[in-house]
């Protein structure tokens, strides 16, 4: 089977999970696929592959004899697309040999243009896939799959000796809780790579530091014409609130190493209102500065309003995994070797969200993550091409082999 013809397979099977179900997994529809890729495994000749009650997939490929002392290096990707587009079959198009230029996407009335897409002028004379307007692709994440599984499958045909390596696949990443149940034991290596990224030649080691803010507010409800002094209202007190914050500070306003505090949800009246904000930046200091500000302002409106009205909840999210990679910085310069073999570049751009490598990497997995050639991910607009995949999976090969050295 090639890359692409694994890959199509794959997208078609719906498995987006839902992030408002408790249930792990998240949508009981992932086991199909994790179903699926143990089966593809065997079949290439990873013999131990299975998925446990809780929809995750291991498999172990045995080092080459002689070559079990070379360190054990693990390779994960995750098996559910965003709950966008749930209940939406993909209807894929191909488009062979690409003339670089906008790209309709049938009568959906949406179209690819170079102007919001500028790499695509890169991509003349590439076999682009896309969605038909209607759903997103998938891309995000089985483009890792499919390029794992195509990887080892000719590693394990070429007999090229290689050292131990294990594989996993994930459900529930896009929900944010995939590593709550990762085996690290039943994974068994001691350094891995997440195949999750964008850009072909993405070696990426760094992400936002990440914790969501809650803030509750109390209004005093009284009758507007008797109100002088006495009325809080609830709603205007949450308008002060992000008022207080830095207008600049946003995630349209930022790019690269800036961080933001985004009002994801705001809701209230007089009595009640609320703010959910997500809050990120890659440098710890800015961080813990940010949620230091968000204290503040707590306790100014309640020295203004009262004791009780503002009440801020922080929930940490995930760290930057950065922390964790520098001591052990040779997981990188491998696989931003292997890059070069393949020809390309590494792009070390620092990934402006979270991954499962920074949950794992925190569990004492070191993880860094790998591009897959895609683009535009969890929207109708998300496109790969054959030659991006084919050059992801040749990266993941040239890593195997240079762990094998």
């Amino acid at each position: 089977m090639t890359l692409t013809e694994r890959f199509l397979e794959y997208v078609r099977i719906p498995t987006s999970s839902d992030d408002k179900s408790s249930t792990v997994p998240t949508a009981e529809k992932e086991f199909v696929l994790a179903r699926r890729l143990v089966e593809d495994m065997k079949e290439i000749g990873i013999e131990d592959a299975y998925v446990d009650e809780k929809c995750y997939v291991y498999g172990h490929i045995p080092a080459t004899p002689g070559y079990e002392g070379k360190t054990k290096i693990g390779f994960i990707a995750h098996i559910d697309t965003s709950p966008d587009f749930a209940d939406s079959p993909v209807n894929v198009q191909i488009h062979e040999n690409y003339n670089g230029e906008d790209v309709p996407l049938t009568d959906s009335g949406r179209v690819i243009t170079l102007k919001n897409f500028p790499h695509l002028a890169a991509m003349k004379g590439r076999t682009l896939i896309t969605t038909d307007g209607y759903t997103l692709l998938g891309a995000d994440d089985k483009a890792g799959v499919a390029e794992i599984l195509y990887a080892v499958e000719n590693l394990i045909a070429s007999g090229e000796p290689h050292g131990p390596i294990s594989i996993g696949f994930t459900p529930d990443e896009e929900c944010g809780v995939s590593a709550d149940n990762f085996n690290l034991e039943a994974f068994g290596a001691e350094l891995a790579y997440t195949v999750d990224g964008g850009d072909e030649g993405e070696v990426v080691y760094e992400n936002f530091n990440a914790c969501s803010a809650a803030f509750e507010i109390n209004g005093f409800n009284i009758h507007p014409g008797s109100a002088k002094d006495r009325m809080i209202n609830a709603s205007l007190v949450a308008m002060e609130i992000n008022s207080m914050l830095p207008s600049g500070d946003t995630p349209r306003d930022t790019e690269g190493y800036e961080g933001f505090y985004h009002l994801c949800e705001m809701s209230g009246d007089v009595e009640k209102a609320s703010l959910f904000y997500i809050v990120r930046d890659h440098r710890a200091a800015n961080y813990a500065a940010r949620q230091d500000t968000l204290r503040h302002i707590e306790k100014l409106i309640n020295a203004k309003y009262g004791d009780g009205t503002a009440k801020l909840t922080i929930k940490e999210s995930y760290r930057n995994m950065e922390e964790m990679i520098r001591p052990v910085f040779r997981v990188v310069e491998i696989a931003e070797k292997a890059t070069r073999m393949a020809g390309i570049e590494p792009l070390n751009t620092p990934i402006r969200g979270g991954t499962d490598g920074a949950r794992l990497s925190f569990m004492g997995l070191p993880t860094p993550n790998l591009g897959t050639g895609g683009y535009a991910f969890h929207g109708p607009y998300e496109h790969i091409t054959v030659e991006g995949m084919e050059k992801s999976a040749e990266i993941i090969r040239n890593i195997i082999k240079l762990y094998a050295e």
